[in-house]
């Protein structure tokens, strides 16, 4: 049988999710930018986001990430480059809650309260390789924002302290107050072979926010690794002993032998069996095929995390409606939501 057409020429996309925000703002600080990473403290009835949620503005590229549905941000904004401007804080109180804001200025109409500190990343000095930590997979980020002006952020073991000028809180406090924000590191998937589902799946995935790593030795796919974070043209033993450590794997080589490889290192490797997620790409039939042919403790190692065949139900066929039910259920798997 004739071999199909080689895959197009990848080009890698954009990031997204917290991941693009944060990564953002240190290429924002390393080159000088005026910019000001918006920080959401408190929320209260119906908001576009949560506590802890992040948009920069004010950077040579434009806003990076929204804090609702485009109707707030000019304001952000021209408070941000005040902060900027001043290299202080600025504090935000954005109420949409009343009967009048459906009708009015910007007709919101999402009944909401945002409260959110600008922070100024001219003040913060040492950021980029505070977030550089935070992007290798060495802990979350955790911001401490005091009304004080004092702020911390600290990424594992390392730790950043910074006294910056503010302005009064717009709204009423007893006393101090500081808020304590965590921003979880990128989840990080090893994908185990490439095929006609990667030329969406890489980019869905970093779309999401994660980290990405494609393990394929073959020719005719390796060049899709343009695609990835991170690209090894090595055996799924070296790649487990070299990578960093990962939430999910997927193996998805559509070649028997070599998802019988990456299956039993998963499964004997010690970083293998520390990633909770396998995905492996099939179906039933296959994945009995494969069990039958691993010792049975790969077996019991794998079982118990497998997720076979990966993808949600959501129907339509073909290999970008497959990428787009492996992404989901990743997503849904991160978010700790029960798969439909």
């Amino acid at each position: 049988m004739a071999d199909s057409p080689e895959p197009p020429t990848a080009t890698r996309t954009a990031p997204g999710g917290a991941r693009a925000v944060v990564e953002a703002s240190a290429a924002a600080a390393t080159r000088g930018d005026p910019a000001t990473l918006a920080v959401v403290l408190e929320t209260e009835g119906s908001t576009y986001v949560r506590p802890g949620a992040l948009a920069l503005f004010g950077a040579r590229d434009g806003q990076v990430g929204w804090l609702s549905g485009g109707c707030i941000e000019p304001d952000i904004e021209l408070r941000a480059a005040e902060a900027a401007a001043s290299r202080g804080i600025e504090w935000m109180d954005i109420d949409t809650r009343s009967d009048e804001d459906l009708f009015a200025g910007s007709a919101v109409g999402c009944r909401g309260r945002l409260r959110l500190a600008l922070l100024p990343l001219a003040a913060l000095e040492g950021w980029p390789a505070l977030i550089d930590e935070w992007r290798r997979g060495h802990g979350d980020l955790r911001l401490d924002i005091r009304s004080t002006g004092a702020v911390t952020a600290a990424v594992g073991d390392e730790r950043m302290r910074w006294t910056v000028p503010v302005t009064s809180l717009p709204w009423p406090i007893d006393g101090g107050a500081h808020w304590t924000l965590d921003i979880a590191t990128p989840p990080s998937v090893l994908v185990f072979g490439a095929g006609p589902e990667t030329p969406s799946l890489l980019p869905l995935l970093r779309t999401l926010g994660w980290t990405t790593t494609l393990v394929e030795r073959r020719p005719r796919w390796s060049g899709l690794g343009a695609l990835a974070d991170h690209a090894l043209a090595r055996s799924p033993a070296q790649a487990l002993a070299t990578a960093r450590p990962h939430d999910a794997a997927l193996v998805m080589h559509h070649h028997f032998e070599l998802d019988r490889e990456a299956l039993e290192h998963l499964a004997e490797s010690i970083s293998g069996q520390a990633i909770g997620f396998v995905g492996l790409l099939g179906p039933q039939r296959r994945r009995e095929d494969l069990f039958r042919v691993l010792p049975a403790s790969a077996g019991a190692s794998l079982l118990p995390r497998l997720h076979s065949p990966i993808g949600l139900k959501l129907g339509g066929e073909g290999p970008e409606a497959i990428a787009l039910s492996i992404a989901a259920q990743l997503h849904s798997h991160r978010h700790a939501q029960p798969p439909a």
